[in-house]
Parts: structure tokens; sequence; C-alpha cells
């Protein structure tokens, strides 16, 4: 597979494309004048504990307080925090089953304490920014986990005496009640790379703690590489082939930065300066407006149906115009399984998150909805980076999954709900919006005790539609209302308003 990260920096907004055989498989935005504060570090400052829900609202220096769940509260700090409220000498008094006896937010913290807090999640609609005392620092093959005593190894790293030996590597480095987590781009890395790694990211760490102790309330102490960096900090390794920025500047710091972590991909960063645009040329902007569209088409000429609610996204598979080779229930296999691949991709390039349910076309044979829930989870092992879990697929033909929320969704980040429909997805019918005037119309007549003759000033469509088709029911109105109706068309209204004037 070959892969590719374009990176397009304009003077508003930075875009990074993560290629795979030209197709998009990830895009990102950074958009200069917004402060992006996921993975961020705040000193911030509690200014409400409800015990109720075991939230702590913590001020960040933002118009909305972020919260702080308490599973999202490290460990040490609560044992720390509960052994003084318990007014225990030694925190080892404290038995796993006392502390989670214990666990109340309101024994961990106070109003007006000072914390240091790191943001997990983006604001979204009303709800603050979520966070957490569970600190991460990620490098280039490890992340650190500065208060969480936990070696660990990336899950895609699967030969077993490789696990062994990253995990023997991290556990020498790393300091006692640290942790750590081998990425994925340490496998088969030298000891020496993953021993700096972690040494830079430990500095970091000191840094940070001395910066919290200076810091006034609310504000930012540590944020995280740029985003064409951190792309590709995160993103190159040995698949990717090229790292292409049509920036100058940008590319004299990530070959800086890749020299200084794996020198051996330095000559794969390129600068491109013709004609079209970057992303024009990799086609990447139709590629995104197709990622924006819920009609997605398969190969085969079948097609899926992309919805999201708040609550979950639901898939539909439809076979559309294929027909298959042999009979209708190869067909639908081989139509369900091109699906699967495919609606591996959008979640990851959509970044679809939480409960979503896929409605395959229904398959009579048990073993061909074995395969399908195979191929699935292969297609996600593969292809998503984010953790997801998947039900088998039902006699119905739906898999039930789950995968992990970052941030916006493609569309979220992208569109606005519409002003018009409010996200419904449907507007009103020309006549339902003509007999909603019409019922408004009259009862401002009776109210107000009109006589004689009313200009009635409406829509131009309501205008058409009532002369070309409710005439007669004007009529009928004018008598039982004992006025004279004139109709006048109005451009400058919308939907069922309308204006009533005198002659």
């Amino acid at each position: 597979m070959a892969k590719k990260i374009l990176i397009n920096n304009e003077l508003w907004q930075t875009r990074v494309a993560l290629l795979n055989d030209n197709k998009l498989q990830d895009i990102y935005f950074d958009t200069k004048s917004k402060e992006d504060l996921e993975r961020c570090y705040f000193k911030g400052r509690i200014t409400k504990v409800l015990p109720g829900i075991q939230t702590a609202f913590v001020d960040i220096g933002h118009s909305k307080s972020g919260f702080l769940h308490i599973t999202e509260v490290d460990r040490s700090l609560a044992t720390e925090k509960i052994s003084e409220f318990l007014q225990l000498e030694d925190e080892e008094e404290l038995s796993k089953r006392e502390l989670k006896s214990s666990l109340d937010i309101s024994k961990i913290f106070t109003e007006g304490e000072d914390v240091l807090v790191q943001v997990i999640k983006e604001p979204i609609h009303e709800k603050g920014a979520k966070l957490t005392t569970c600190f991460t620092l990620p490098g280039k093959f490890v992340v650190l986990m500065p208060n969480i005593p936990q070696i660990g190894v990336s899950k895609k790293i699967e030969d077993r005496d490789e696990r062994t030996r990253l995990k023997e590597i991290v556990a020498q480095c790393v300091p006692e009640g640290m942790g750590a987590i081998a990425r994925t781009t340490a496998e088969g890395r030298l000891q020496k790379a993953i021993e700096k790694d972690i040494e830079v990211l430990i500095s970091t760490w000191k840094s940070v703690q001395k910066k919290f102790a200076k810091a006034k309330p609310g504000e930012k102490i540590h944020e995280d590489l740029s985003l064409s960096l951190r792309t590709v900090r995160d993103h190159l390794d040995d698949d990717v082939e090229a790292i292409i920025t049509d920036d100058k500047q940008d590319q004299e710091k990530i070959i800086n930065v890749v020299k200084a972590l794996t020198p051996e991909f330095a000559d794969r960063i390129r600068f491109y300066g013709d004609h079209p645009p970057l992303f024009d040329k990799f086609d990447i902007e139709k590629q995104i407006e197709k990622a924006l569209q819920k009609k997605v088409q398969l190969k085969s000429g079948g097609s899926l149906i992309i919805e999201s609610t708040e609550a979950m996204t639901v898939v539909d598979v439809n076979t559309g115009k294929f027909t298959g080779s042999n009979n209708m229930e190869d067909t639908i296999l081989r139509t369900n399984l091109e699906a699967a691949e495919e609606i591996a991709t959008q979640l990851r390039l959509r970044n679809i998150g939480g409960l979503i349910v896929i409605d395959f076309i229904d398959m009579a044979n048990q073993g061909n909805r074995q395969k399908l829930s195979r191929h699935f989870e292969k297609m996600l092992h593969e292809r998503d980076k984010y953790q997801s879990v998947t039900l088998k697929v039902s006699e119905f033909g739906i898999i039930q999954m789950t995968r992990k929320r970052s941030g916006k969704t493609l569309v979220q980040q992208l569109m606005h709900v519409c002003q018009t429909c409010h996200g419904s997805g449907a507007v009103k019918s020309t006549s339902t919006l003509s007999f909603e005037l019409l019922q408004e119309f009259s009862k401002d007549v009776v109210r107000k005790g009109m006589k004689d003759s009313i200009v009635l000033s409406i829509p131009l469509k309501v205008f058409d539609y009532l002369i070309h088709h409710e005439y007669k029911s004007i009529l009928q109105l004018e008598k039982r209302l004992g006025v004279k109706i004139v109709l006048e068309s109005n451009e400058d209204l919308e939907g069922n308003h309308f204006q009533i004037n005198k002659v």
C-alpha cells in the first residue's frame, strides 16, 4: 500500500490529508484564528463540585467551564486527597476496597482549589471541555503516562517476542511512579531511539510541573505540536513513501524534527510548488465533498446511506445495480463484503464515534453471516487506528458496534445545521406554509376587528400557490371575515410570514 501525507498551508488554515493508494483516509484541519484545546494542559480552578453526578467543574480560562468526572481522576491523587479527608497518616492504610467505597468527588476536590488538568475532548454544543488528571504526553515511539505506573504495548504489535522486548525497554527507562505505552511506531526500533524519546517526554513533564507552580488560574501551560508536526510524529513510518508540503518553511521544520527522531526518513520530505494546487493535484477537494454526502457509491453499483443523530449513527447497505454471478445469496454476500470495507474507511475518514448500527443486506446462510462478521472486524483492525467493539451480525443482517470518539466529526467541523430545516433534512411544503399563514391571518383579523379592504402581503411561493390552488378558499374566507382581501407578493418575506396593510 502506497501511503502519502499531504500538507496544505494557507494564511488562514492548515490542512493535512493522509492518502492510501491516493484514496483519502484521514483529513485534519487547523484554523489559525481558532484555538484547539484537546491535549492541552491548564492550571484549572475548581468552581463547583457536584457529588450527585461525581463531577467537578473547572475554570480553564474559557467561556465554558470544563468538567472532570471521578473516572478521570488518577488513583494517586484520589488516594492522597481521600487520605487527607479521612485524616489518615499513611496513604497505604487506605486499602483498594476502602478507596473504592470512599470514592466521592467532594472528598477529593474543594471549590476554589487549583488543579492541573489536561483536555481530552473539545467542547461540544453546550458541553464544556472534558478534562482528566490521568495525564499523557505522546512521543514518536512512546506515550508517557507521568502519574500512571503501568507499562503497555500497542495492540497492533502482535509479535509476542517484540512485545516482551518493548516492555522491558520501556520499564528500564521510565522512572518509578510513571508509566508508558510503546506505540506501533516503536516496533523494531533500537533501544537507543526509544530511550531518547522517553528522555524528551520526561523533560517535558518536568517543565509542565514547573510552569504549573508559577501559572495563574485558567492559564494554558502546555500544548502539543502544530498540526503538521503532530501528523508527522504520529503517522510517519515505513509505509509512508512521501510527505509533501506546499510551504518551504514548513518543509524545513519537518525535516529538522524527522532528522532528530527518525533520520532515515528525512529524504521523504518533499516540497510541492507547481500547479494545480497540491490538494487539487491529488483530487482531495472532491474526496472531501464526497465524505460530506449521505450517500456513498460502491464500485459494484451498490451504495451506503450514512446518517447520524445525537444518539447514534446508522449505516444502510443497498445492493443497487449489482446482480452477482451465480445467485442472489452470492450477490448479497459480495455486496456486504465490499460494503464492510468501505464502512471501515468511512468511519475513519468521517471521524464517526459512539454507537453505530449497520444494516447490511439480510443473508439466510449462517456461514455467510460469520464470514461478514470476521471480514468487518479484520477491516476495522487493519484500517482504523481507534478502538472499536463489534457484535456479531444478527439474523436480520444488523451489526451493532461502538467506536471511540475523538473530537468532532467531519460534518461537524465543516458544516452547520441548516437554519431552514434545523437538522431534520425536510422543510414544510408550500401548501402547509400557505394553510398556516391563512390560519394566523384569520386570527389576526378577528383579534384586531379589521373591516373593509385589507392588503395581505405574502411570500412569492405562497402567493403563487393560493392564486392557482386556493382561490375559492380566499373568496369564502372574505365572506366569513367580512373583509375584502387583496393578495400581494413580497420577495422579502419567507416561509409562513405575512404583513397586513390597509388599502
